[in-house]
């Protein structure tokens, strides 16, 4: 039994300086996939430097471990697996060491919360720093002589071939508007098709312009620019963007920044971040605090609003419109951020969350579908599911009401019942599952995801008593079950007459970009667990009771294979637990419906001492805009959303003696650990007031009331 009491009370809040303890460089190395330059809380832009636009390794385009530089763009996806972005690069260039542009000091380089720094081999120091929309560079040359390269054909490109041309520049029309500003459009075809524009204005004239030869294929100009500079030495450049046109770019910059006082623009930066970070307080040594607040800091960083400081934005049909509350937010990796980031940010960012599901509305609206996977306003498609479902569900179980429900559960049911693109209902609903032979791959993962949708379409519908939809999708939830093999114990490809796959090999990750499957990033025993998001005590039954459920669980996490693949998922494992992808991420949580819950909390302990690190290279597996960050943030507090959508979060094991978050309503909630120690295991949560709950789990709305939770704690 857990028991766990609640105390409210309302708190005089007083913040510290957490953005001191961010580590902007955690995740640069290896594949956490994550940037070291600036950028605000859910911006526009992030300026960084770009090692290579190409290739797995530099989705954002910067590795920790190069010192090759090809410039500074100004848009970047943080902690993906594809790539996307990297527009207007700039590059300044010392004339006299021509030779030694693309080069600079590693240990020259500097990052941390709203500023980035180098000096290239050149003996060119670059700093740079932005607000919401707008990039600022800022150069300090050795002598008076100066040179910027601009190249507008730059782009971060999807495929990992040197030699292709995606993600690069199809189109452009470019003004020279006059000596000290350069505007226009670029169009790219990536992981998205999508149009921006821009205007870059230095704060010195260019006395010279060169318009450089362009290589095959280029639709985008590559200009060498040459400055005489003051005497001191410092060129100042402002690079503004917009989904809209120009003149939104133009507004952005007038609007955010109409100076050139690179110190205040930093310092604004800071002092916003700052009103995030120090929303949670934690008593641990530094470098657990280092580790917490970078994670608290890539969790803000997207998804990005990308409507100008006017509320314009270009939706996915590629027309202008005006955002309600001037935000329309893009970066929305949706298959990975439902899962913990969503639920997080509902606590910590609230402000945001009527927006983001107004977004995905305005999304279904244009395309008769919510969104999959968007990138400056156009979905990608990436992914499997439709899991904006259990984002709005998630929203609206948990009181948010700043949109209309009823227009909401239409679009989950549309998104539900047409067909689109990796979503086949004519196909699911005839066989009750989807057949192997019918589509090209992942029919195991599309029918376990699709049936957590459904499973989050008919709470919907019984929250506004719609009877008929809440009947037909609480029956296509159980969908899973026909996938169930009895034999294997697992859930198998089936084709259309019934046949299981053969061979089997429950080991074996299968991925659709190279080595398609039945699986998603995963394999059999990582997609299990799968519908325990919702139906628990469906599973269990399957696996003919408690008993055999936690058997199961502990073969999971004790079952190993050979060689595992981190480009199929297959990455930070514990038997066949993949921390490095999101697939796994609720797992370690099931332990509280076994017969040995104190289990589970031994494996978050080893998740958190083995696979986080205060380091470059101190996250395992891709960050996918915050995703592993919120693991890390709420399993260090003591819980996590095993269900994303029902508004409870599954107790685990706090990794802190005491947490205290910041709550937008002026109260606070205390998490205390009594007798902690790095390997504490909990015996019960308890109250102050005596009263008591036999749930494993403490819902959102009990958080946002505010009071003490505790944990009462003994060595392992």
């Amino acid at each position: 039994m857990k028991i766990f009491t609640f105390l409210i009370f309302c708190s005089t809040i007083t913040f510290a300086q957490n953005s001191k303890l961010v580590n902007v460089f955690i995740g640069t190395d290896g594949t956490g996939h994550t940037f070291p330059g600036p950028s605000m809380p859910f911006g526009m832009v992030q300026p960084g430097p770009d090692n290579k636009d190409y290739g797995w390794d530099h989705t954002s385009g910067y590795q920790y471990n190069d010192t090759i530089l090809l410039g500074f763009s100004q848009t970047r996806l943080s902690g993906t697996g594809i790539s996307e972005m990297g527009d207007v690069l700039l590059l300044p260039i010392n004339p006299k060491k021509e030779q030694l542009k693309n080069a600079y000091y590693k240990n020259t380089e500097i990052g941390k919360v709203g500023y980035y720094a180098l000096t290239k081999k050149d003996d060119v120091k670059v700093e740079l720093t932005c607000s919401e929309r707008v990039a600022f560079h800022q150069y300090t040359f050795p002598d008076n002589g100066a040179q910027v390269y601009v190249d507008l054909q730059h782009g971060l490109r999807f495929l990992f071939d040197e030699q292709s041309q995606q993600g690069l520049v199809i189109e452009s029309d470019v003004k020279i508007e006059n000596n000290t500003t350069i505007s226009g459009f670029c169009a790219t075809q990536n992981w998205v098709s999508r149009k921006y524009y821009f205007t870059i204005t230095f704060d010195q004239p260019f006395i010279n312009l060169n318009h450089l030869d362009p290589k095959p294929k280029d639709k985008a100009p590559k200009y060498l620019l040459d400055f005489t500079l003051a005497n001191n030495k410092i060129l100042k450049v402002k690079i503004a963007l917009s989904s809209v046109a120009v003149d939104g770019a133009k507004l952005n910059m007038q609007t955010e920044i109409p100076h050139w006082d690179f110190e205040q623009v930093y310092h604004n930066n800071l002092a916003n971040w700052e009103t995030y970070l120090d929303k949670i307080d934690i008593e641990a040594p530094l470098k657990q605090m280092e580790i917490f607040y970078t994670s608290l800091y890539h969790l803000f960083l997207q998804p990005s609003n990308i409507a100008d400081v006017d509320g314009k934005y270009r939706g996915v049909d590629d027309k202008i419109a005006i955002a309600p509350n001037k935000a329309y937010y893009s970066t929305l990796s949706i298959w990975d951020i439902y899962r913990g980031a969503f639920p997080l940010l509902q606590i910590l960012a609230p402000e945001r969350i009527d927006d983001i599901v107004q977004t995905m509305l305005i999304h279904h609206k244009a395309k008769g579908f919510l969104p999959i996977w968007t990138a400056w306003g156009q979905d990608n498609y990436c992914m499997i599911g439709n899991h904006a479902i259990p984002m709005i569900l998630s929203a609206y179980q948990n009181g948010f009401n700043g949109f209309d429900a009823n227009e909401a559960l239409k679009a989950m049911v549309e998104t539900s019942t047409v067909s689109h693109i990796n979503s086949d209902w004519e196909l699911y609903t005839q066989y009750g599952f989807y057949p192997f032979d019918k589509l090209d791959n992942e029919a195991v993962s599309r029918t376990l995801e699709s049936g957590y949708d459904d499973w989050c379409v008919a709470k919907m519908a019984a929250k506004l008593g719609e009877k008929e939809i809440e009947y037909k999708f609480i029956q296509r939830a159980t969908y899973y079950q026909n996938i169930f093999d009895y034999q294997t114990q697992f859930f198998r490809g089936r084709d259309s007459k019934g046949n299981w796959r053969a061979p089997f090999n429950p080991l074996l990750a299968t991925s659709p970009m190279n080595n398609p499957g039945d699986y998603t990033e995963a394999n059999a025993w990582q997609y299990f667990w799968t519908p325990t998001q919702y139906d628990i005590k469906g599973v269990t039954e399957l696996l003919s009771g408690k008993n055999n459920f936690t058997t199961k669980l502990n073969d999971f996490f004790t079952t190993h294979a050979e060689n595992p693949n981190k480009f199929l998922g297959q990455e930070a494992m514990i038997g066949q637990y993949a921390h490095g992808n999101e697939p796994s991420h609720h797992i370690i949580y099931l332990y509280a419906y076994s017969n040995e819950p104190k289990k589970g909390q031994t494996y978050i302990h080893q998740v958190i001492n083995e696979f986080h690190n205060n380091t470059p290279d101190g996250m395992i597996g891709n960050d996918d805009c915050g995703q592993m960050s919120a693991w890390y943030i709420l399993s260090t507090l003591g819980f996590y959303p095993l269900n994303p959508a029902s508004g409870e979060f599954v107790f685990g094991s706090p990794q802190v003696n005491k947490a205290t978050i910041h709550l937008s309503n002026n109260k606070s909630f205390s998490i205390h650990a009594n007798n902690f120690s790095e390997q504490a295991i909990y015996n019960e949560v308890r109250l102050l007031n005596g009263n008591t709950c036999n749930n494993p789990f403490i819902t959102y709305q009990e958080i946002m009331e505010g009071g003490n939770l505790i944990f009462e704690m003994t060595s392992k």
